[in-house]
C-alpha cells in the first residue's frame, strides 16, 4: 500500500489454479497458497487476522448470489469446491 487511501489486496492466488479446483485436496493446495502469501505479504491483505478474515467471509457469503451469478443464474443448491476456494479468497481482501 503507498498511501492513506490504498486498502489492502486479495490473497495471491493464480485465476488459473481456481479455475482448477474439483476437490476437497485442491481447496486445501489453495488454502495453502494463501497461508504462503499471508505469512510473505501480511501487511498486504485487506484481512490479515483471523477476525477480520472471519468478518469477511461472513460477509463474502451473505453477497454470494449477487457477486457470483449472472443475471438468469442462481446461486448452485449444491455448492462446488471451486465456490468454496473462490469465497475463501474473496474474504482474504473482501471490505
Amino acid at each position: 500500500m503507498t498511501s492513506a487511501y490504498d486498502t489492502g489486496r486479495f490473497a495471491d492466488v493464480p485465476d488459473q489454479d481456481l479455475a482448477a479446483v474439483r476437490t476437497h485436496t485442491d481447496v486445501a493446495r489453495i488454502v495453502e497458497q494463501m497461508l504462503t502469501d499471508l505469512r510473505t505479504h501480511p501487511h498486504e491483505w485487506e484481512n490479515p487476522t483471523l477476525e477480520r478474515f472471519l468478518e469477511a467471509l461472513a460477509a463474502s457469503l451473505e453477497s454470494l448470489e449477487p457477486l457470483h451469478t449472472t443475471p438468469n443464474e442462481a446461486v448452485p443448491s449444491q455448492p462446488t469446491w471451486k465456490l468454496l476456494a473462490d469465497v475463501l479468497v474473496k474474504a482474504s481482501g473482501y471490505e
